[in-house]
Formats: structure tokens, sequence, C-alpha cells
């Protein structure tokens, strides 16, 4: 799919959110929830339980963000969005948020009029396979069939890659994660192409995921994050500094057993304070109360435990930290001081 059709119908709708109301927390508080764009189900980020209840790495930051504006983590409604119907529903105020696997890319940020609120997960693209293909390189797909989500950066990277290295493939365009698996599954295409983390939670709800070999090759930077309209910074405040306190929790060592010990009373460590709210009037600066942090993180921890919960080495999914480490661990997790 060239660029031009993938971004055309897409501006327009961009354009109209910037004339949308940039009272989206007003308007959110009235309805008493937050809707919160996700996938239409990828295990470990965003995916419905056997009763029907969101859960993930995902899912946890629409939950910090309810809970911080609300006191409440369930104050959120889940909408399954696709690559091709994600923009639409944030654009057209169906979602107030959209938190699910998204690339920050130069037109996303500018053409199509959206303001990424930071990185929740640095990856990249890569490639699944069959073992019993015998392939030990993307290099060695000339000819191959491709499992690949339309509506993504990902099918613009494939192409370029394929490009570079002077090889040819034949495109299987699916439209959700679920489809690309049952068609990778049932032999429909030679290999899977989409996020590397996305591809880890595919394969551990394989039957047999030991049969499947993630390839080597990384072809693209995807650092991902969550979004909103452009239009309305208070809101985008909101959502970026919910995110950024998550990660300092972690780096301060706020965690969900000792945040009610370290709120409880102020410590002897300033910026601990103003993000939970013992001391100054965060809060009041972004039209939220003091605890709103301390609510944020409340919801399900900070951002190691977030991960490690849903995605890290303990679970199928089986992610390393890697590039989300936090910067003193070597990794580029970073937020500003809080002051």
């Amino acid at each position: 799919m060239k660029k031009t059709v993938l971004f055309g119908t897409l501006t327009i709708a961009g354009l109209t959110a910037a004339a949308a109301s940039a009272a989206t927390l007003d308007d959110v508080k009235a309805r008493g929830h937050l809707n919160c764009g996700v996938t239409t189900g990828l295990t470990g980020f965003a995916a419905p339980d056997a009763n029907g209840v969101w859960e993930g790495f995902d899912v946890d930051v629409c939950r910090a963000v309810a809970a911080a504006i609300f006191g409440d983590k369930n104050a959120v409604e889940f909408v399954p969005t696709t690559g091709e119907t994600r923009f639409t529903a944030l654009s057209s105020g169906e979602i107030d948020l959209l938190a699910r696997n998204t690339t920050w890319t130069f037109s996303r940020d500018t053409e199509l009029k959206f303001d990424f609120v930071g990185v929740n997960y640095y990856d990249g693209q890569g490639f699944i396979v069959p073992k019993a293909l015998g392939v030990t390189s993307a290099k060695d797909l000339d000819g191959a069939t491709v499992c690949i989500q339309t509506g993504t950066t990902t099918e613009l990277n494939l192409a370029d890659y394929f490009r570079a290295n002077n090889i040819t493939y034949q495109p299987v365009p699916i439209q959700t994660n679920a489809e690309g698996q049952q068609q990778y599954l049932a032999g429909a295409c030679d290999t899977y192409t989409t996020d590397a983390s996305g591809l880890a939670a595919t394969r551990a709800t394989f039957e047999n995921p030991e049969d499947h070999v993630l390839l080597p090759e990384i072809i693209s930077k995807e650092p991902l994050g969550p979004l909103v309209r452009h239009g309305d910074n208070e809101w985008g405040d909101i959502a970026m500094w919910t995110l950024n306190a998550l990660i300092a929790a972690e780096e301060l060592g706020i965690t969900s057993a000792n945040i009610g010990e370290m709120s409880a009373a102020p410590t002897n460590n300033p910026e601990v304070n103003r993000l939970l709210g013992t001391e100054g009037e965060l809060g009041a600066m972004i039209g939220l109360s003091n605890d709103w942090a301390k609510n944020a993180i409340m919801a399900g921890g900070n951002y190691g435990e977030i991960f490690e919960r849903n995605i890290g080495e303990n679970t199928p999914i089986g992610l390393a930290r890697g590039l989300n480490a936090q910067w003193t661990d070597g990794g580029l997790l970073y937020s500003p001081p809080f002051r």
C-alpha cells in the first residue's frame, strides 16, 4: 500500500481533530470513565482474559491514566482497534487515548495531527518463521510470502528492507494479529513480520512455540507509545506525566508494596514527596488532585512491575528489559524531573 493511500483519509480525520473541543478532561469526567483504544488482542500487551477482563502491558497504562483522574483504575472502557481503524477512532473522539503498539513517527505526529506522550516500549521489527523452513536470516527470505498488517509502519519497513537487500517477497495482507497468527500457522505465508515484542507474544500462544524461530535481524526502530489528539495540551500533559510517573516510580524505588508507607508522610527525598503529593501542588498544575500519581502507581505498580508481570522474563512471553531498562541500568527509560 502506497504511503499516500495509507495517509490520505487519515489526514482529513487528523485535521478534523484539530478543530475538536480542547476540553478532553472535562468530557472524560462528565462521562465518568476513560475511553482507551487498545489492540484487538495481543497476549501480554492487551487482551481480554477468560472472564472478558482486559489485561496487559498497554492496558495497565490505560488503567493508570484512569486512576490518575478518578482514583479508580477500573473507570475505563477498552475499545479494540486495528492498524487501520486506530487513528480514525482517536481523531473522531471515539477514544480519548490510544495505548497500543503504535510507532512514533514524523508523519503521525505532524500530518495526522497527533501528539505522542512518550515511549513505553522501545522495539524493532522482526520476523518469525517455522523452524522446519531452515531459514536462519531474513536475507534468506527471497521470494517468500509474508503476512503483514495493513495500515502500519511494518508495511513500509518491509518494502524498504527487501529493496535494500535486492530480494523480493509476496505480501499476504492481514488486519489483526489474530488473523496473522491464523494465516501463518495455516501455512498461508512463510513468515510473519511485526514488532519483535509482538512476535514473542504471539509465539507464546502457539501449541508448540519451540517449532518457530525469531530471526536475528531487527530491521527498524519502533518507539511505541501512547498518543492523543493535537489541540489539548492539558490532556496531553495528563497522559504524558502519568507515564512518566510510572517510570520515575521505578527509579525512585516506589512500588505497589511500599507506596502506602511512603505516601503516609513526607520522606527525606523531596522528589518522592512531590510525586506522591505529600509536598507541593503538582496535581493542581494539571487539573487533578495531589494524589494523582500515587493513584496511578497503585493501579498496577511502577513501570518495572508492569513490565515483569505482563511480558517479563518470567512470563511465557519472556522479554528481557534490554533498551526498556532504566537509564541507570543501561536502558533508555528516563523521566524528566518532578519539580
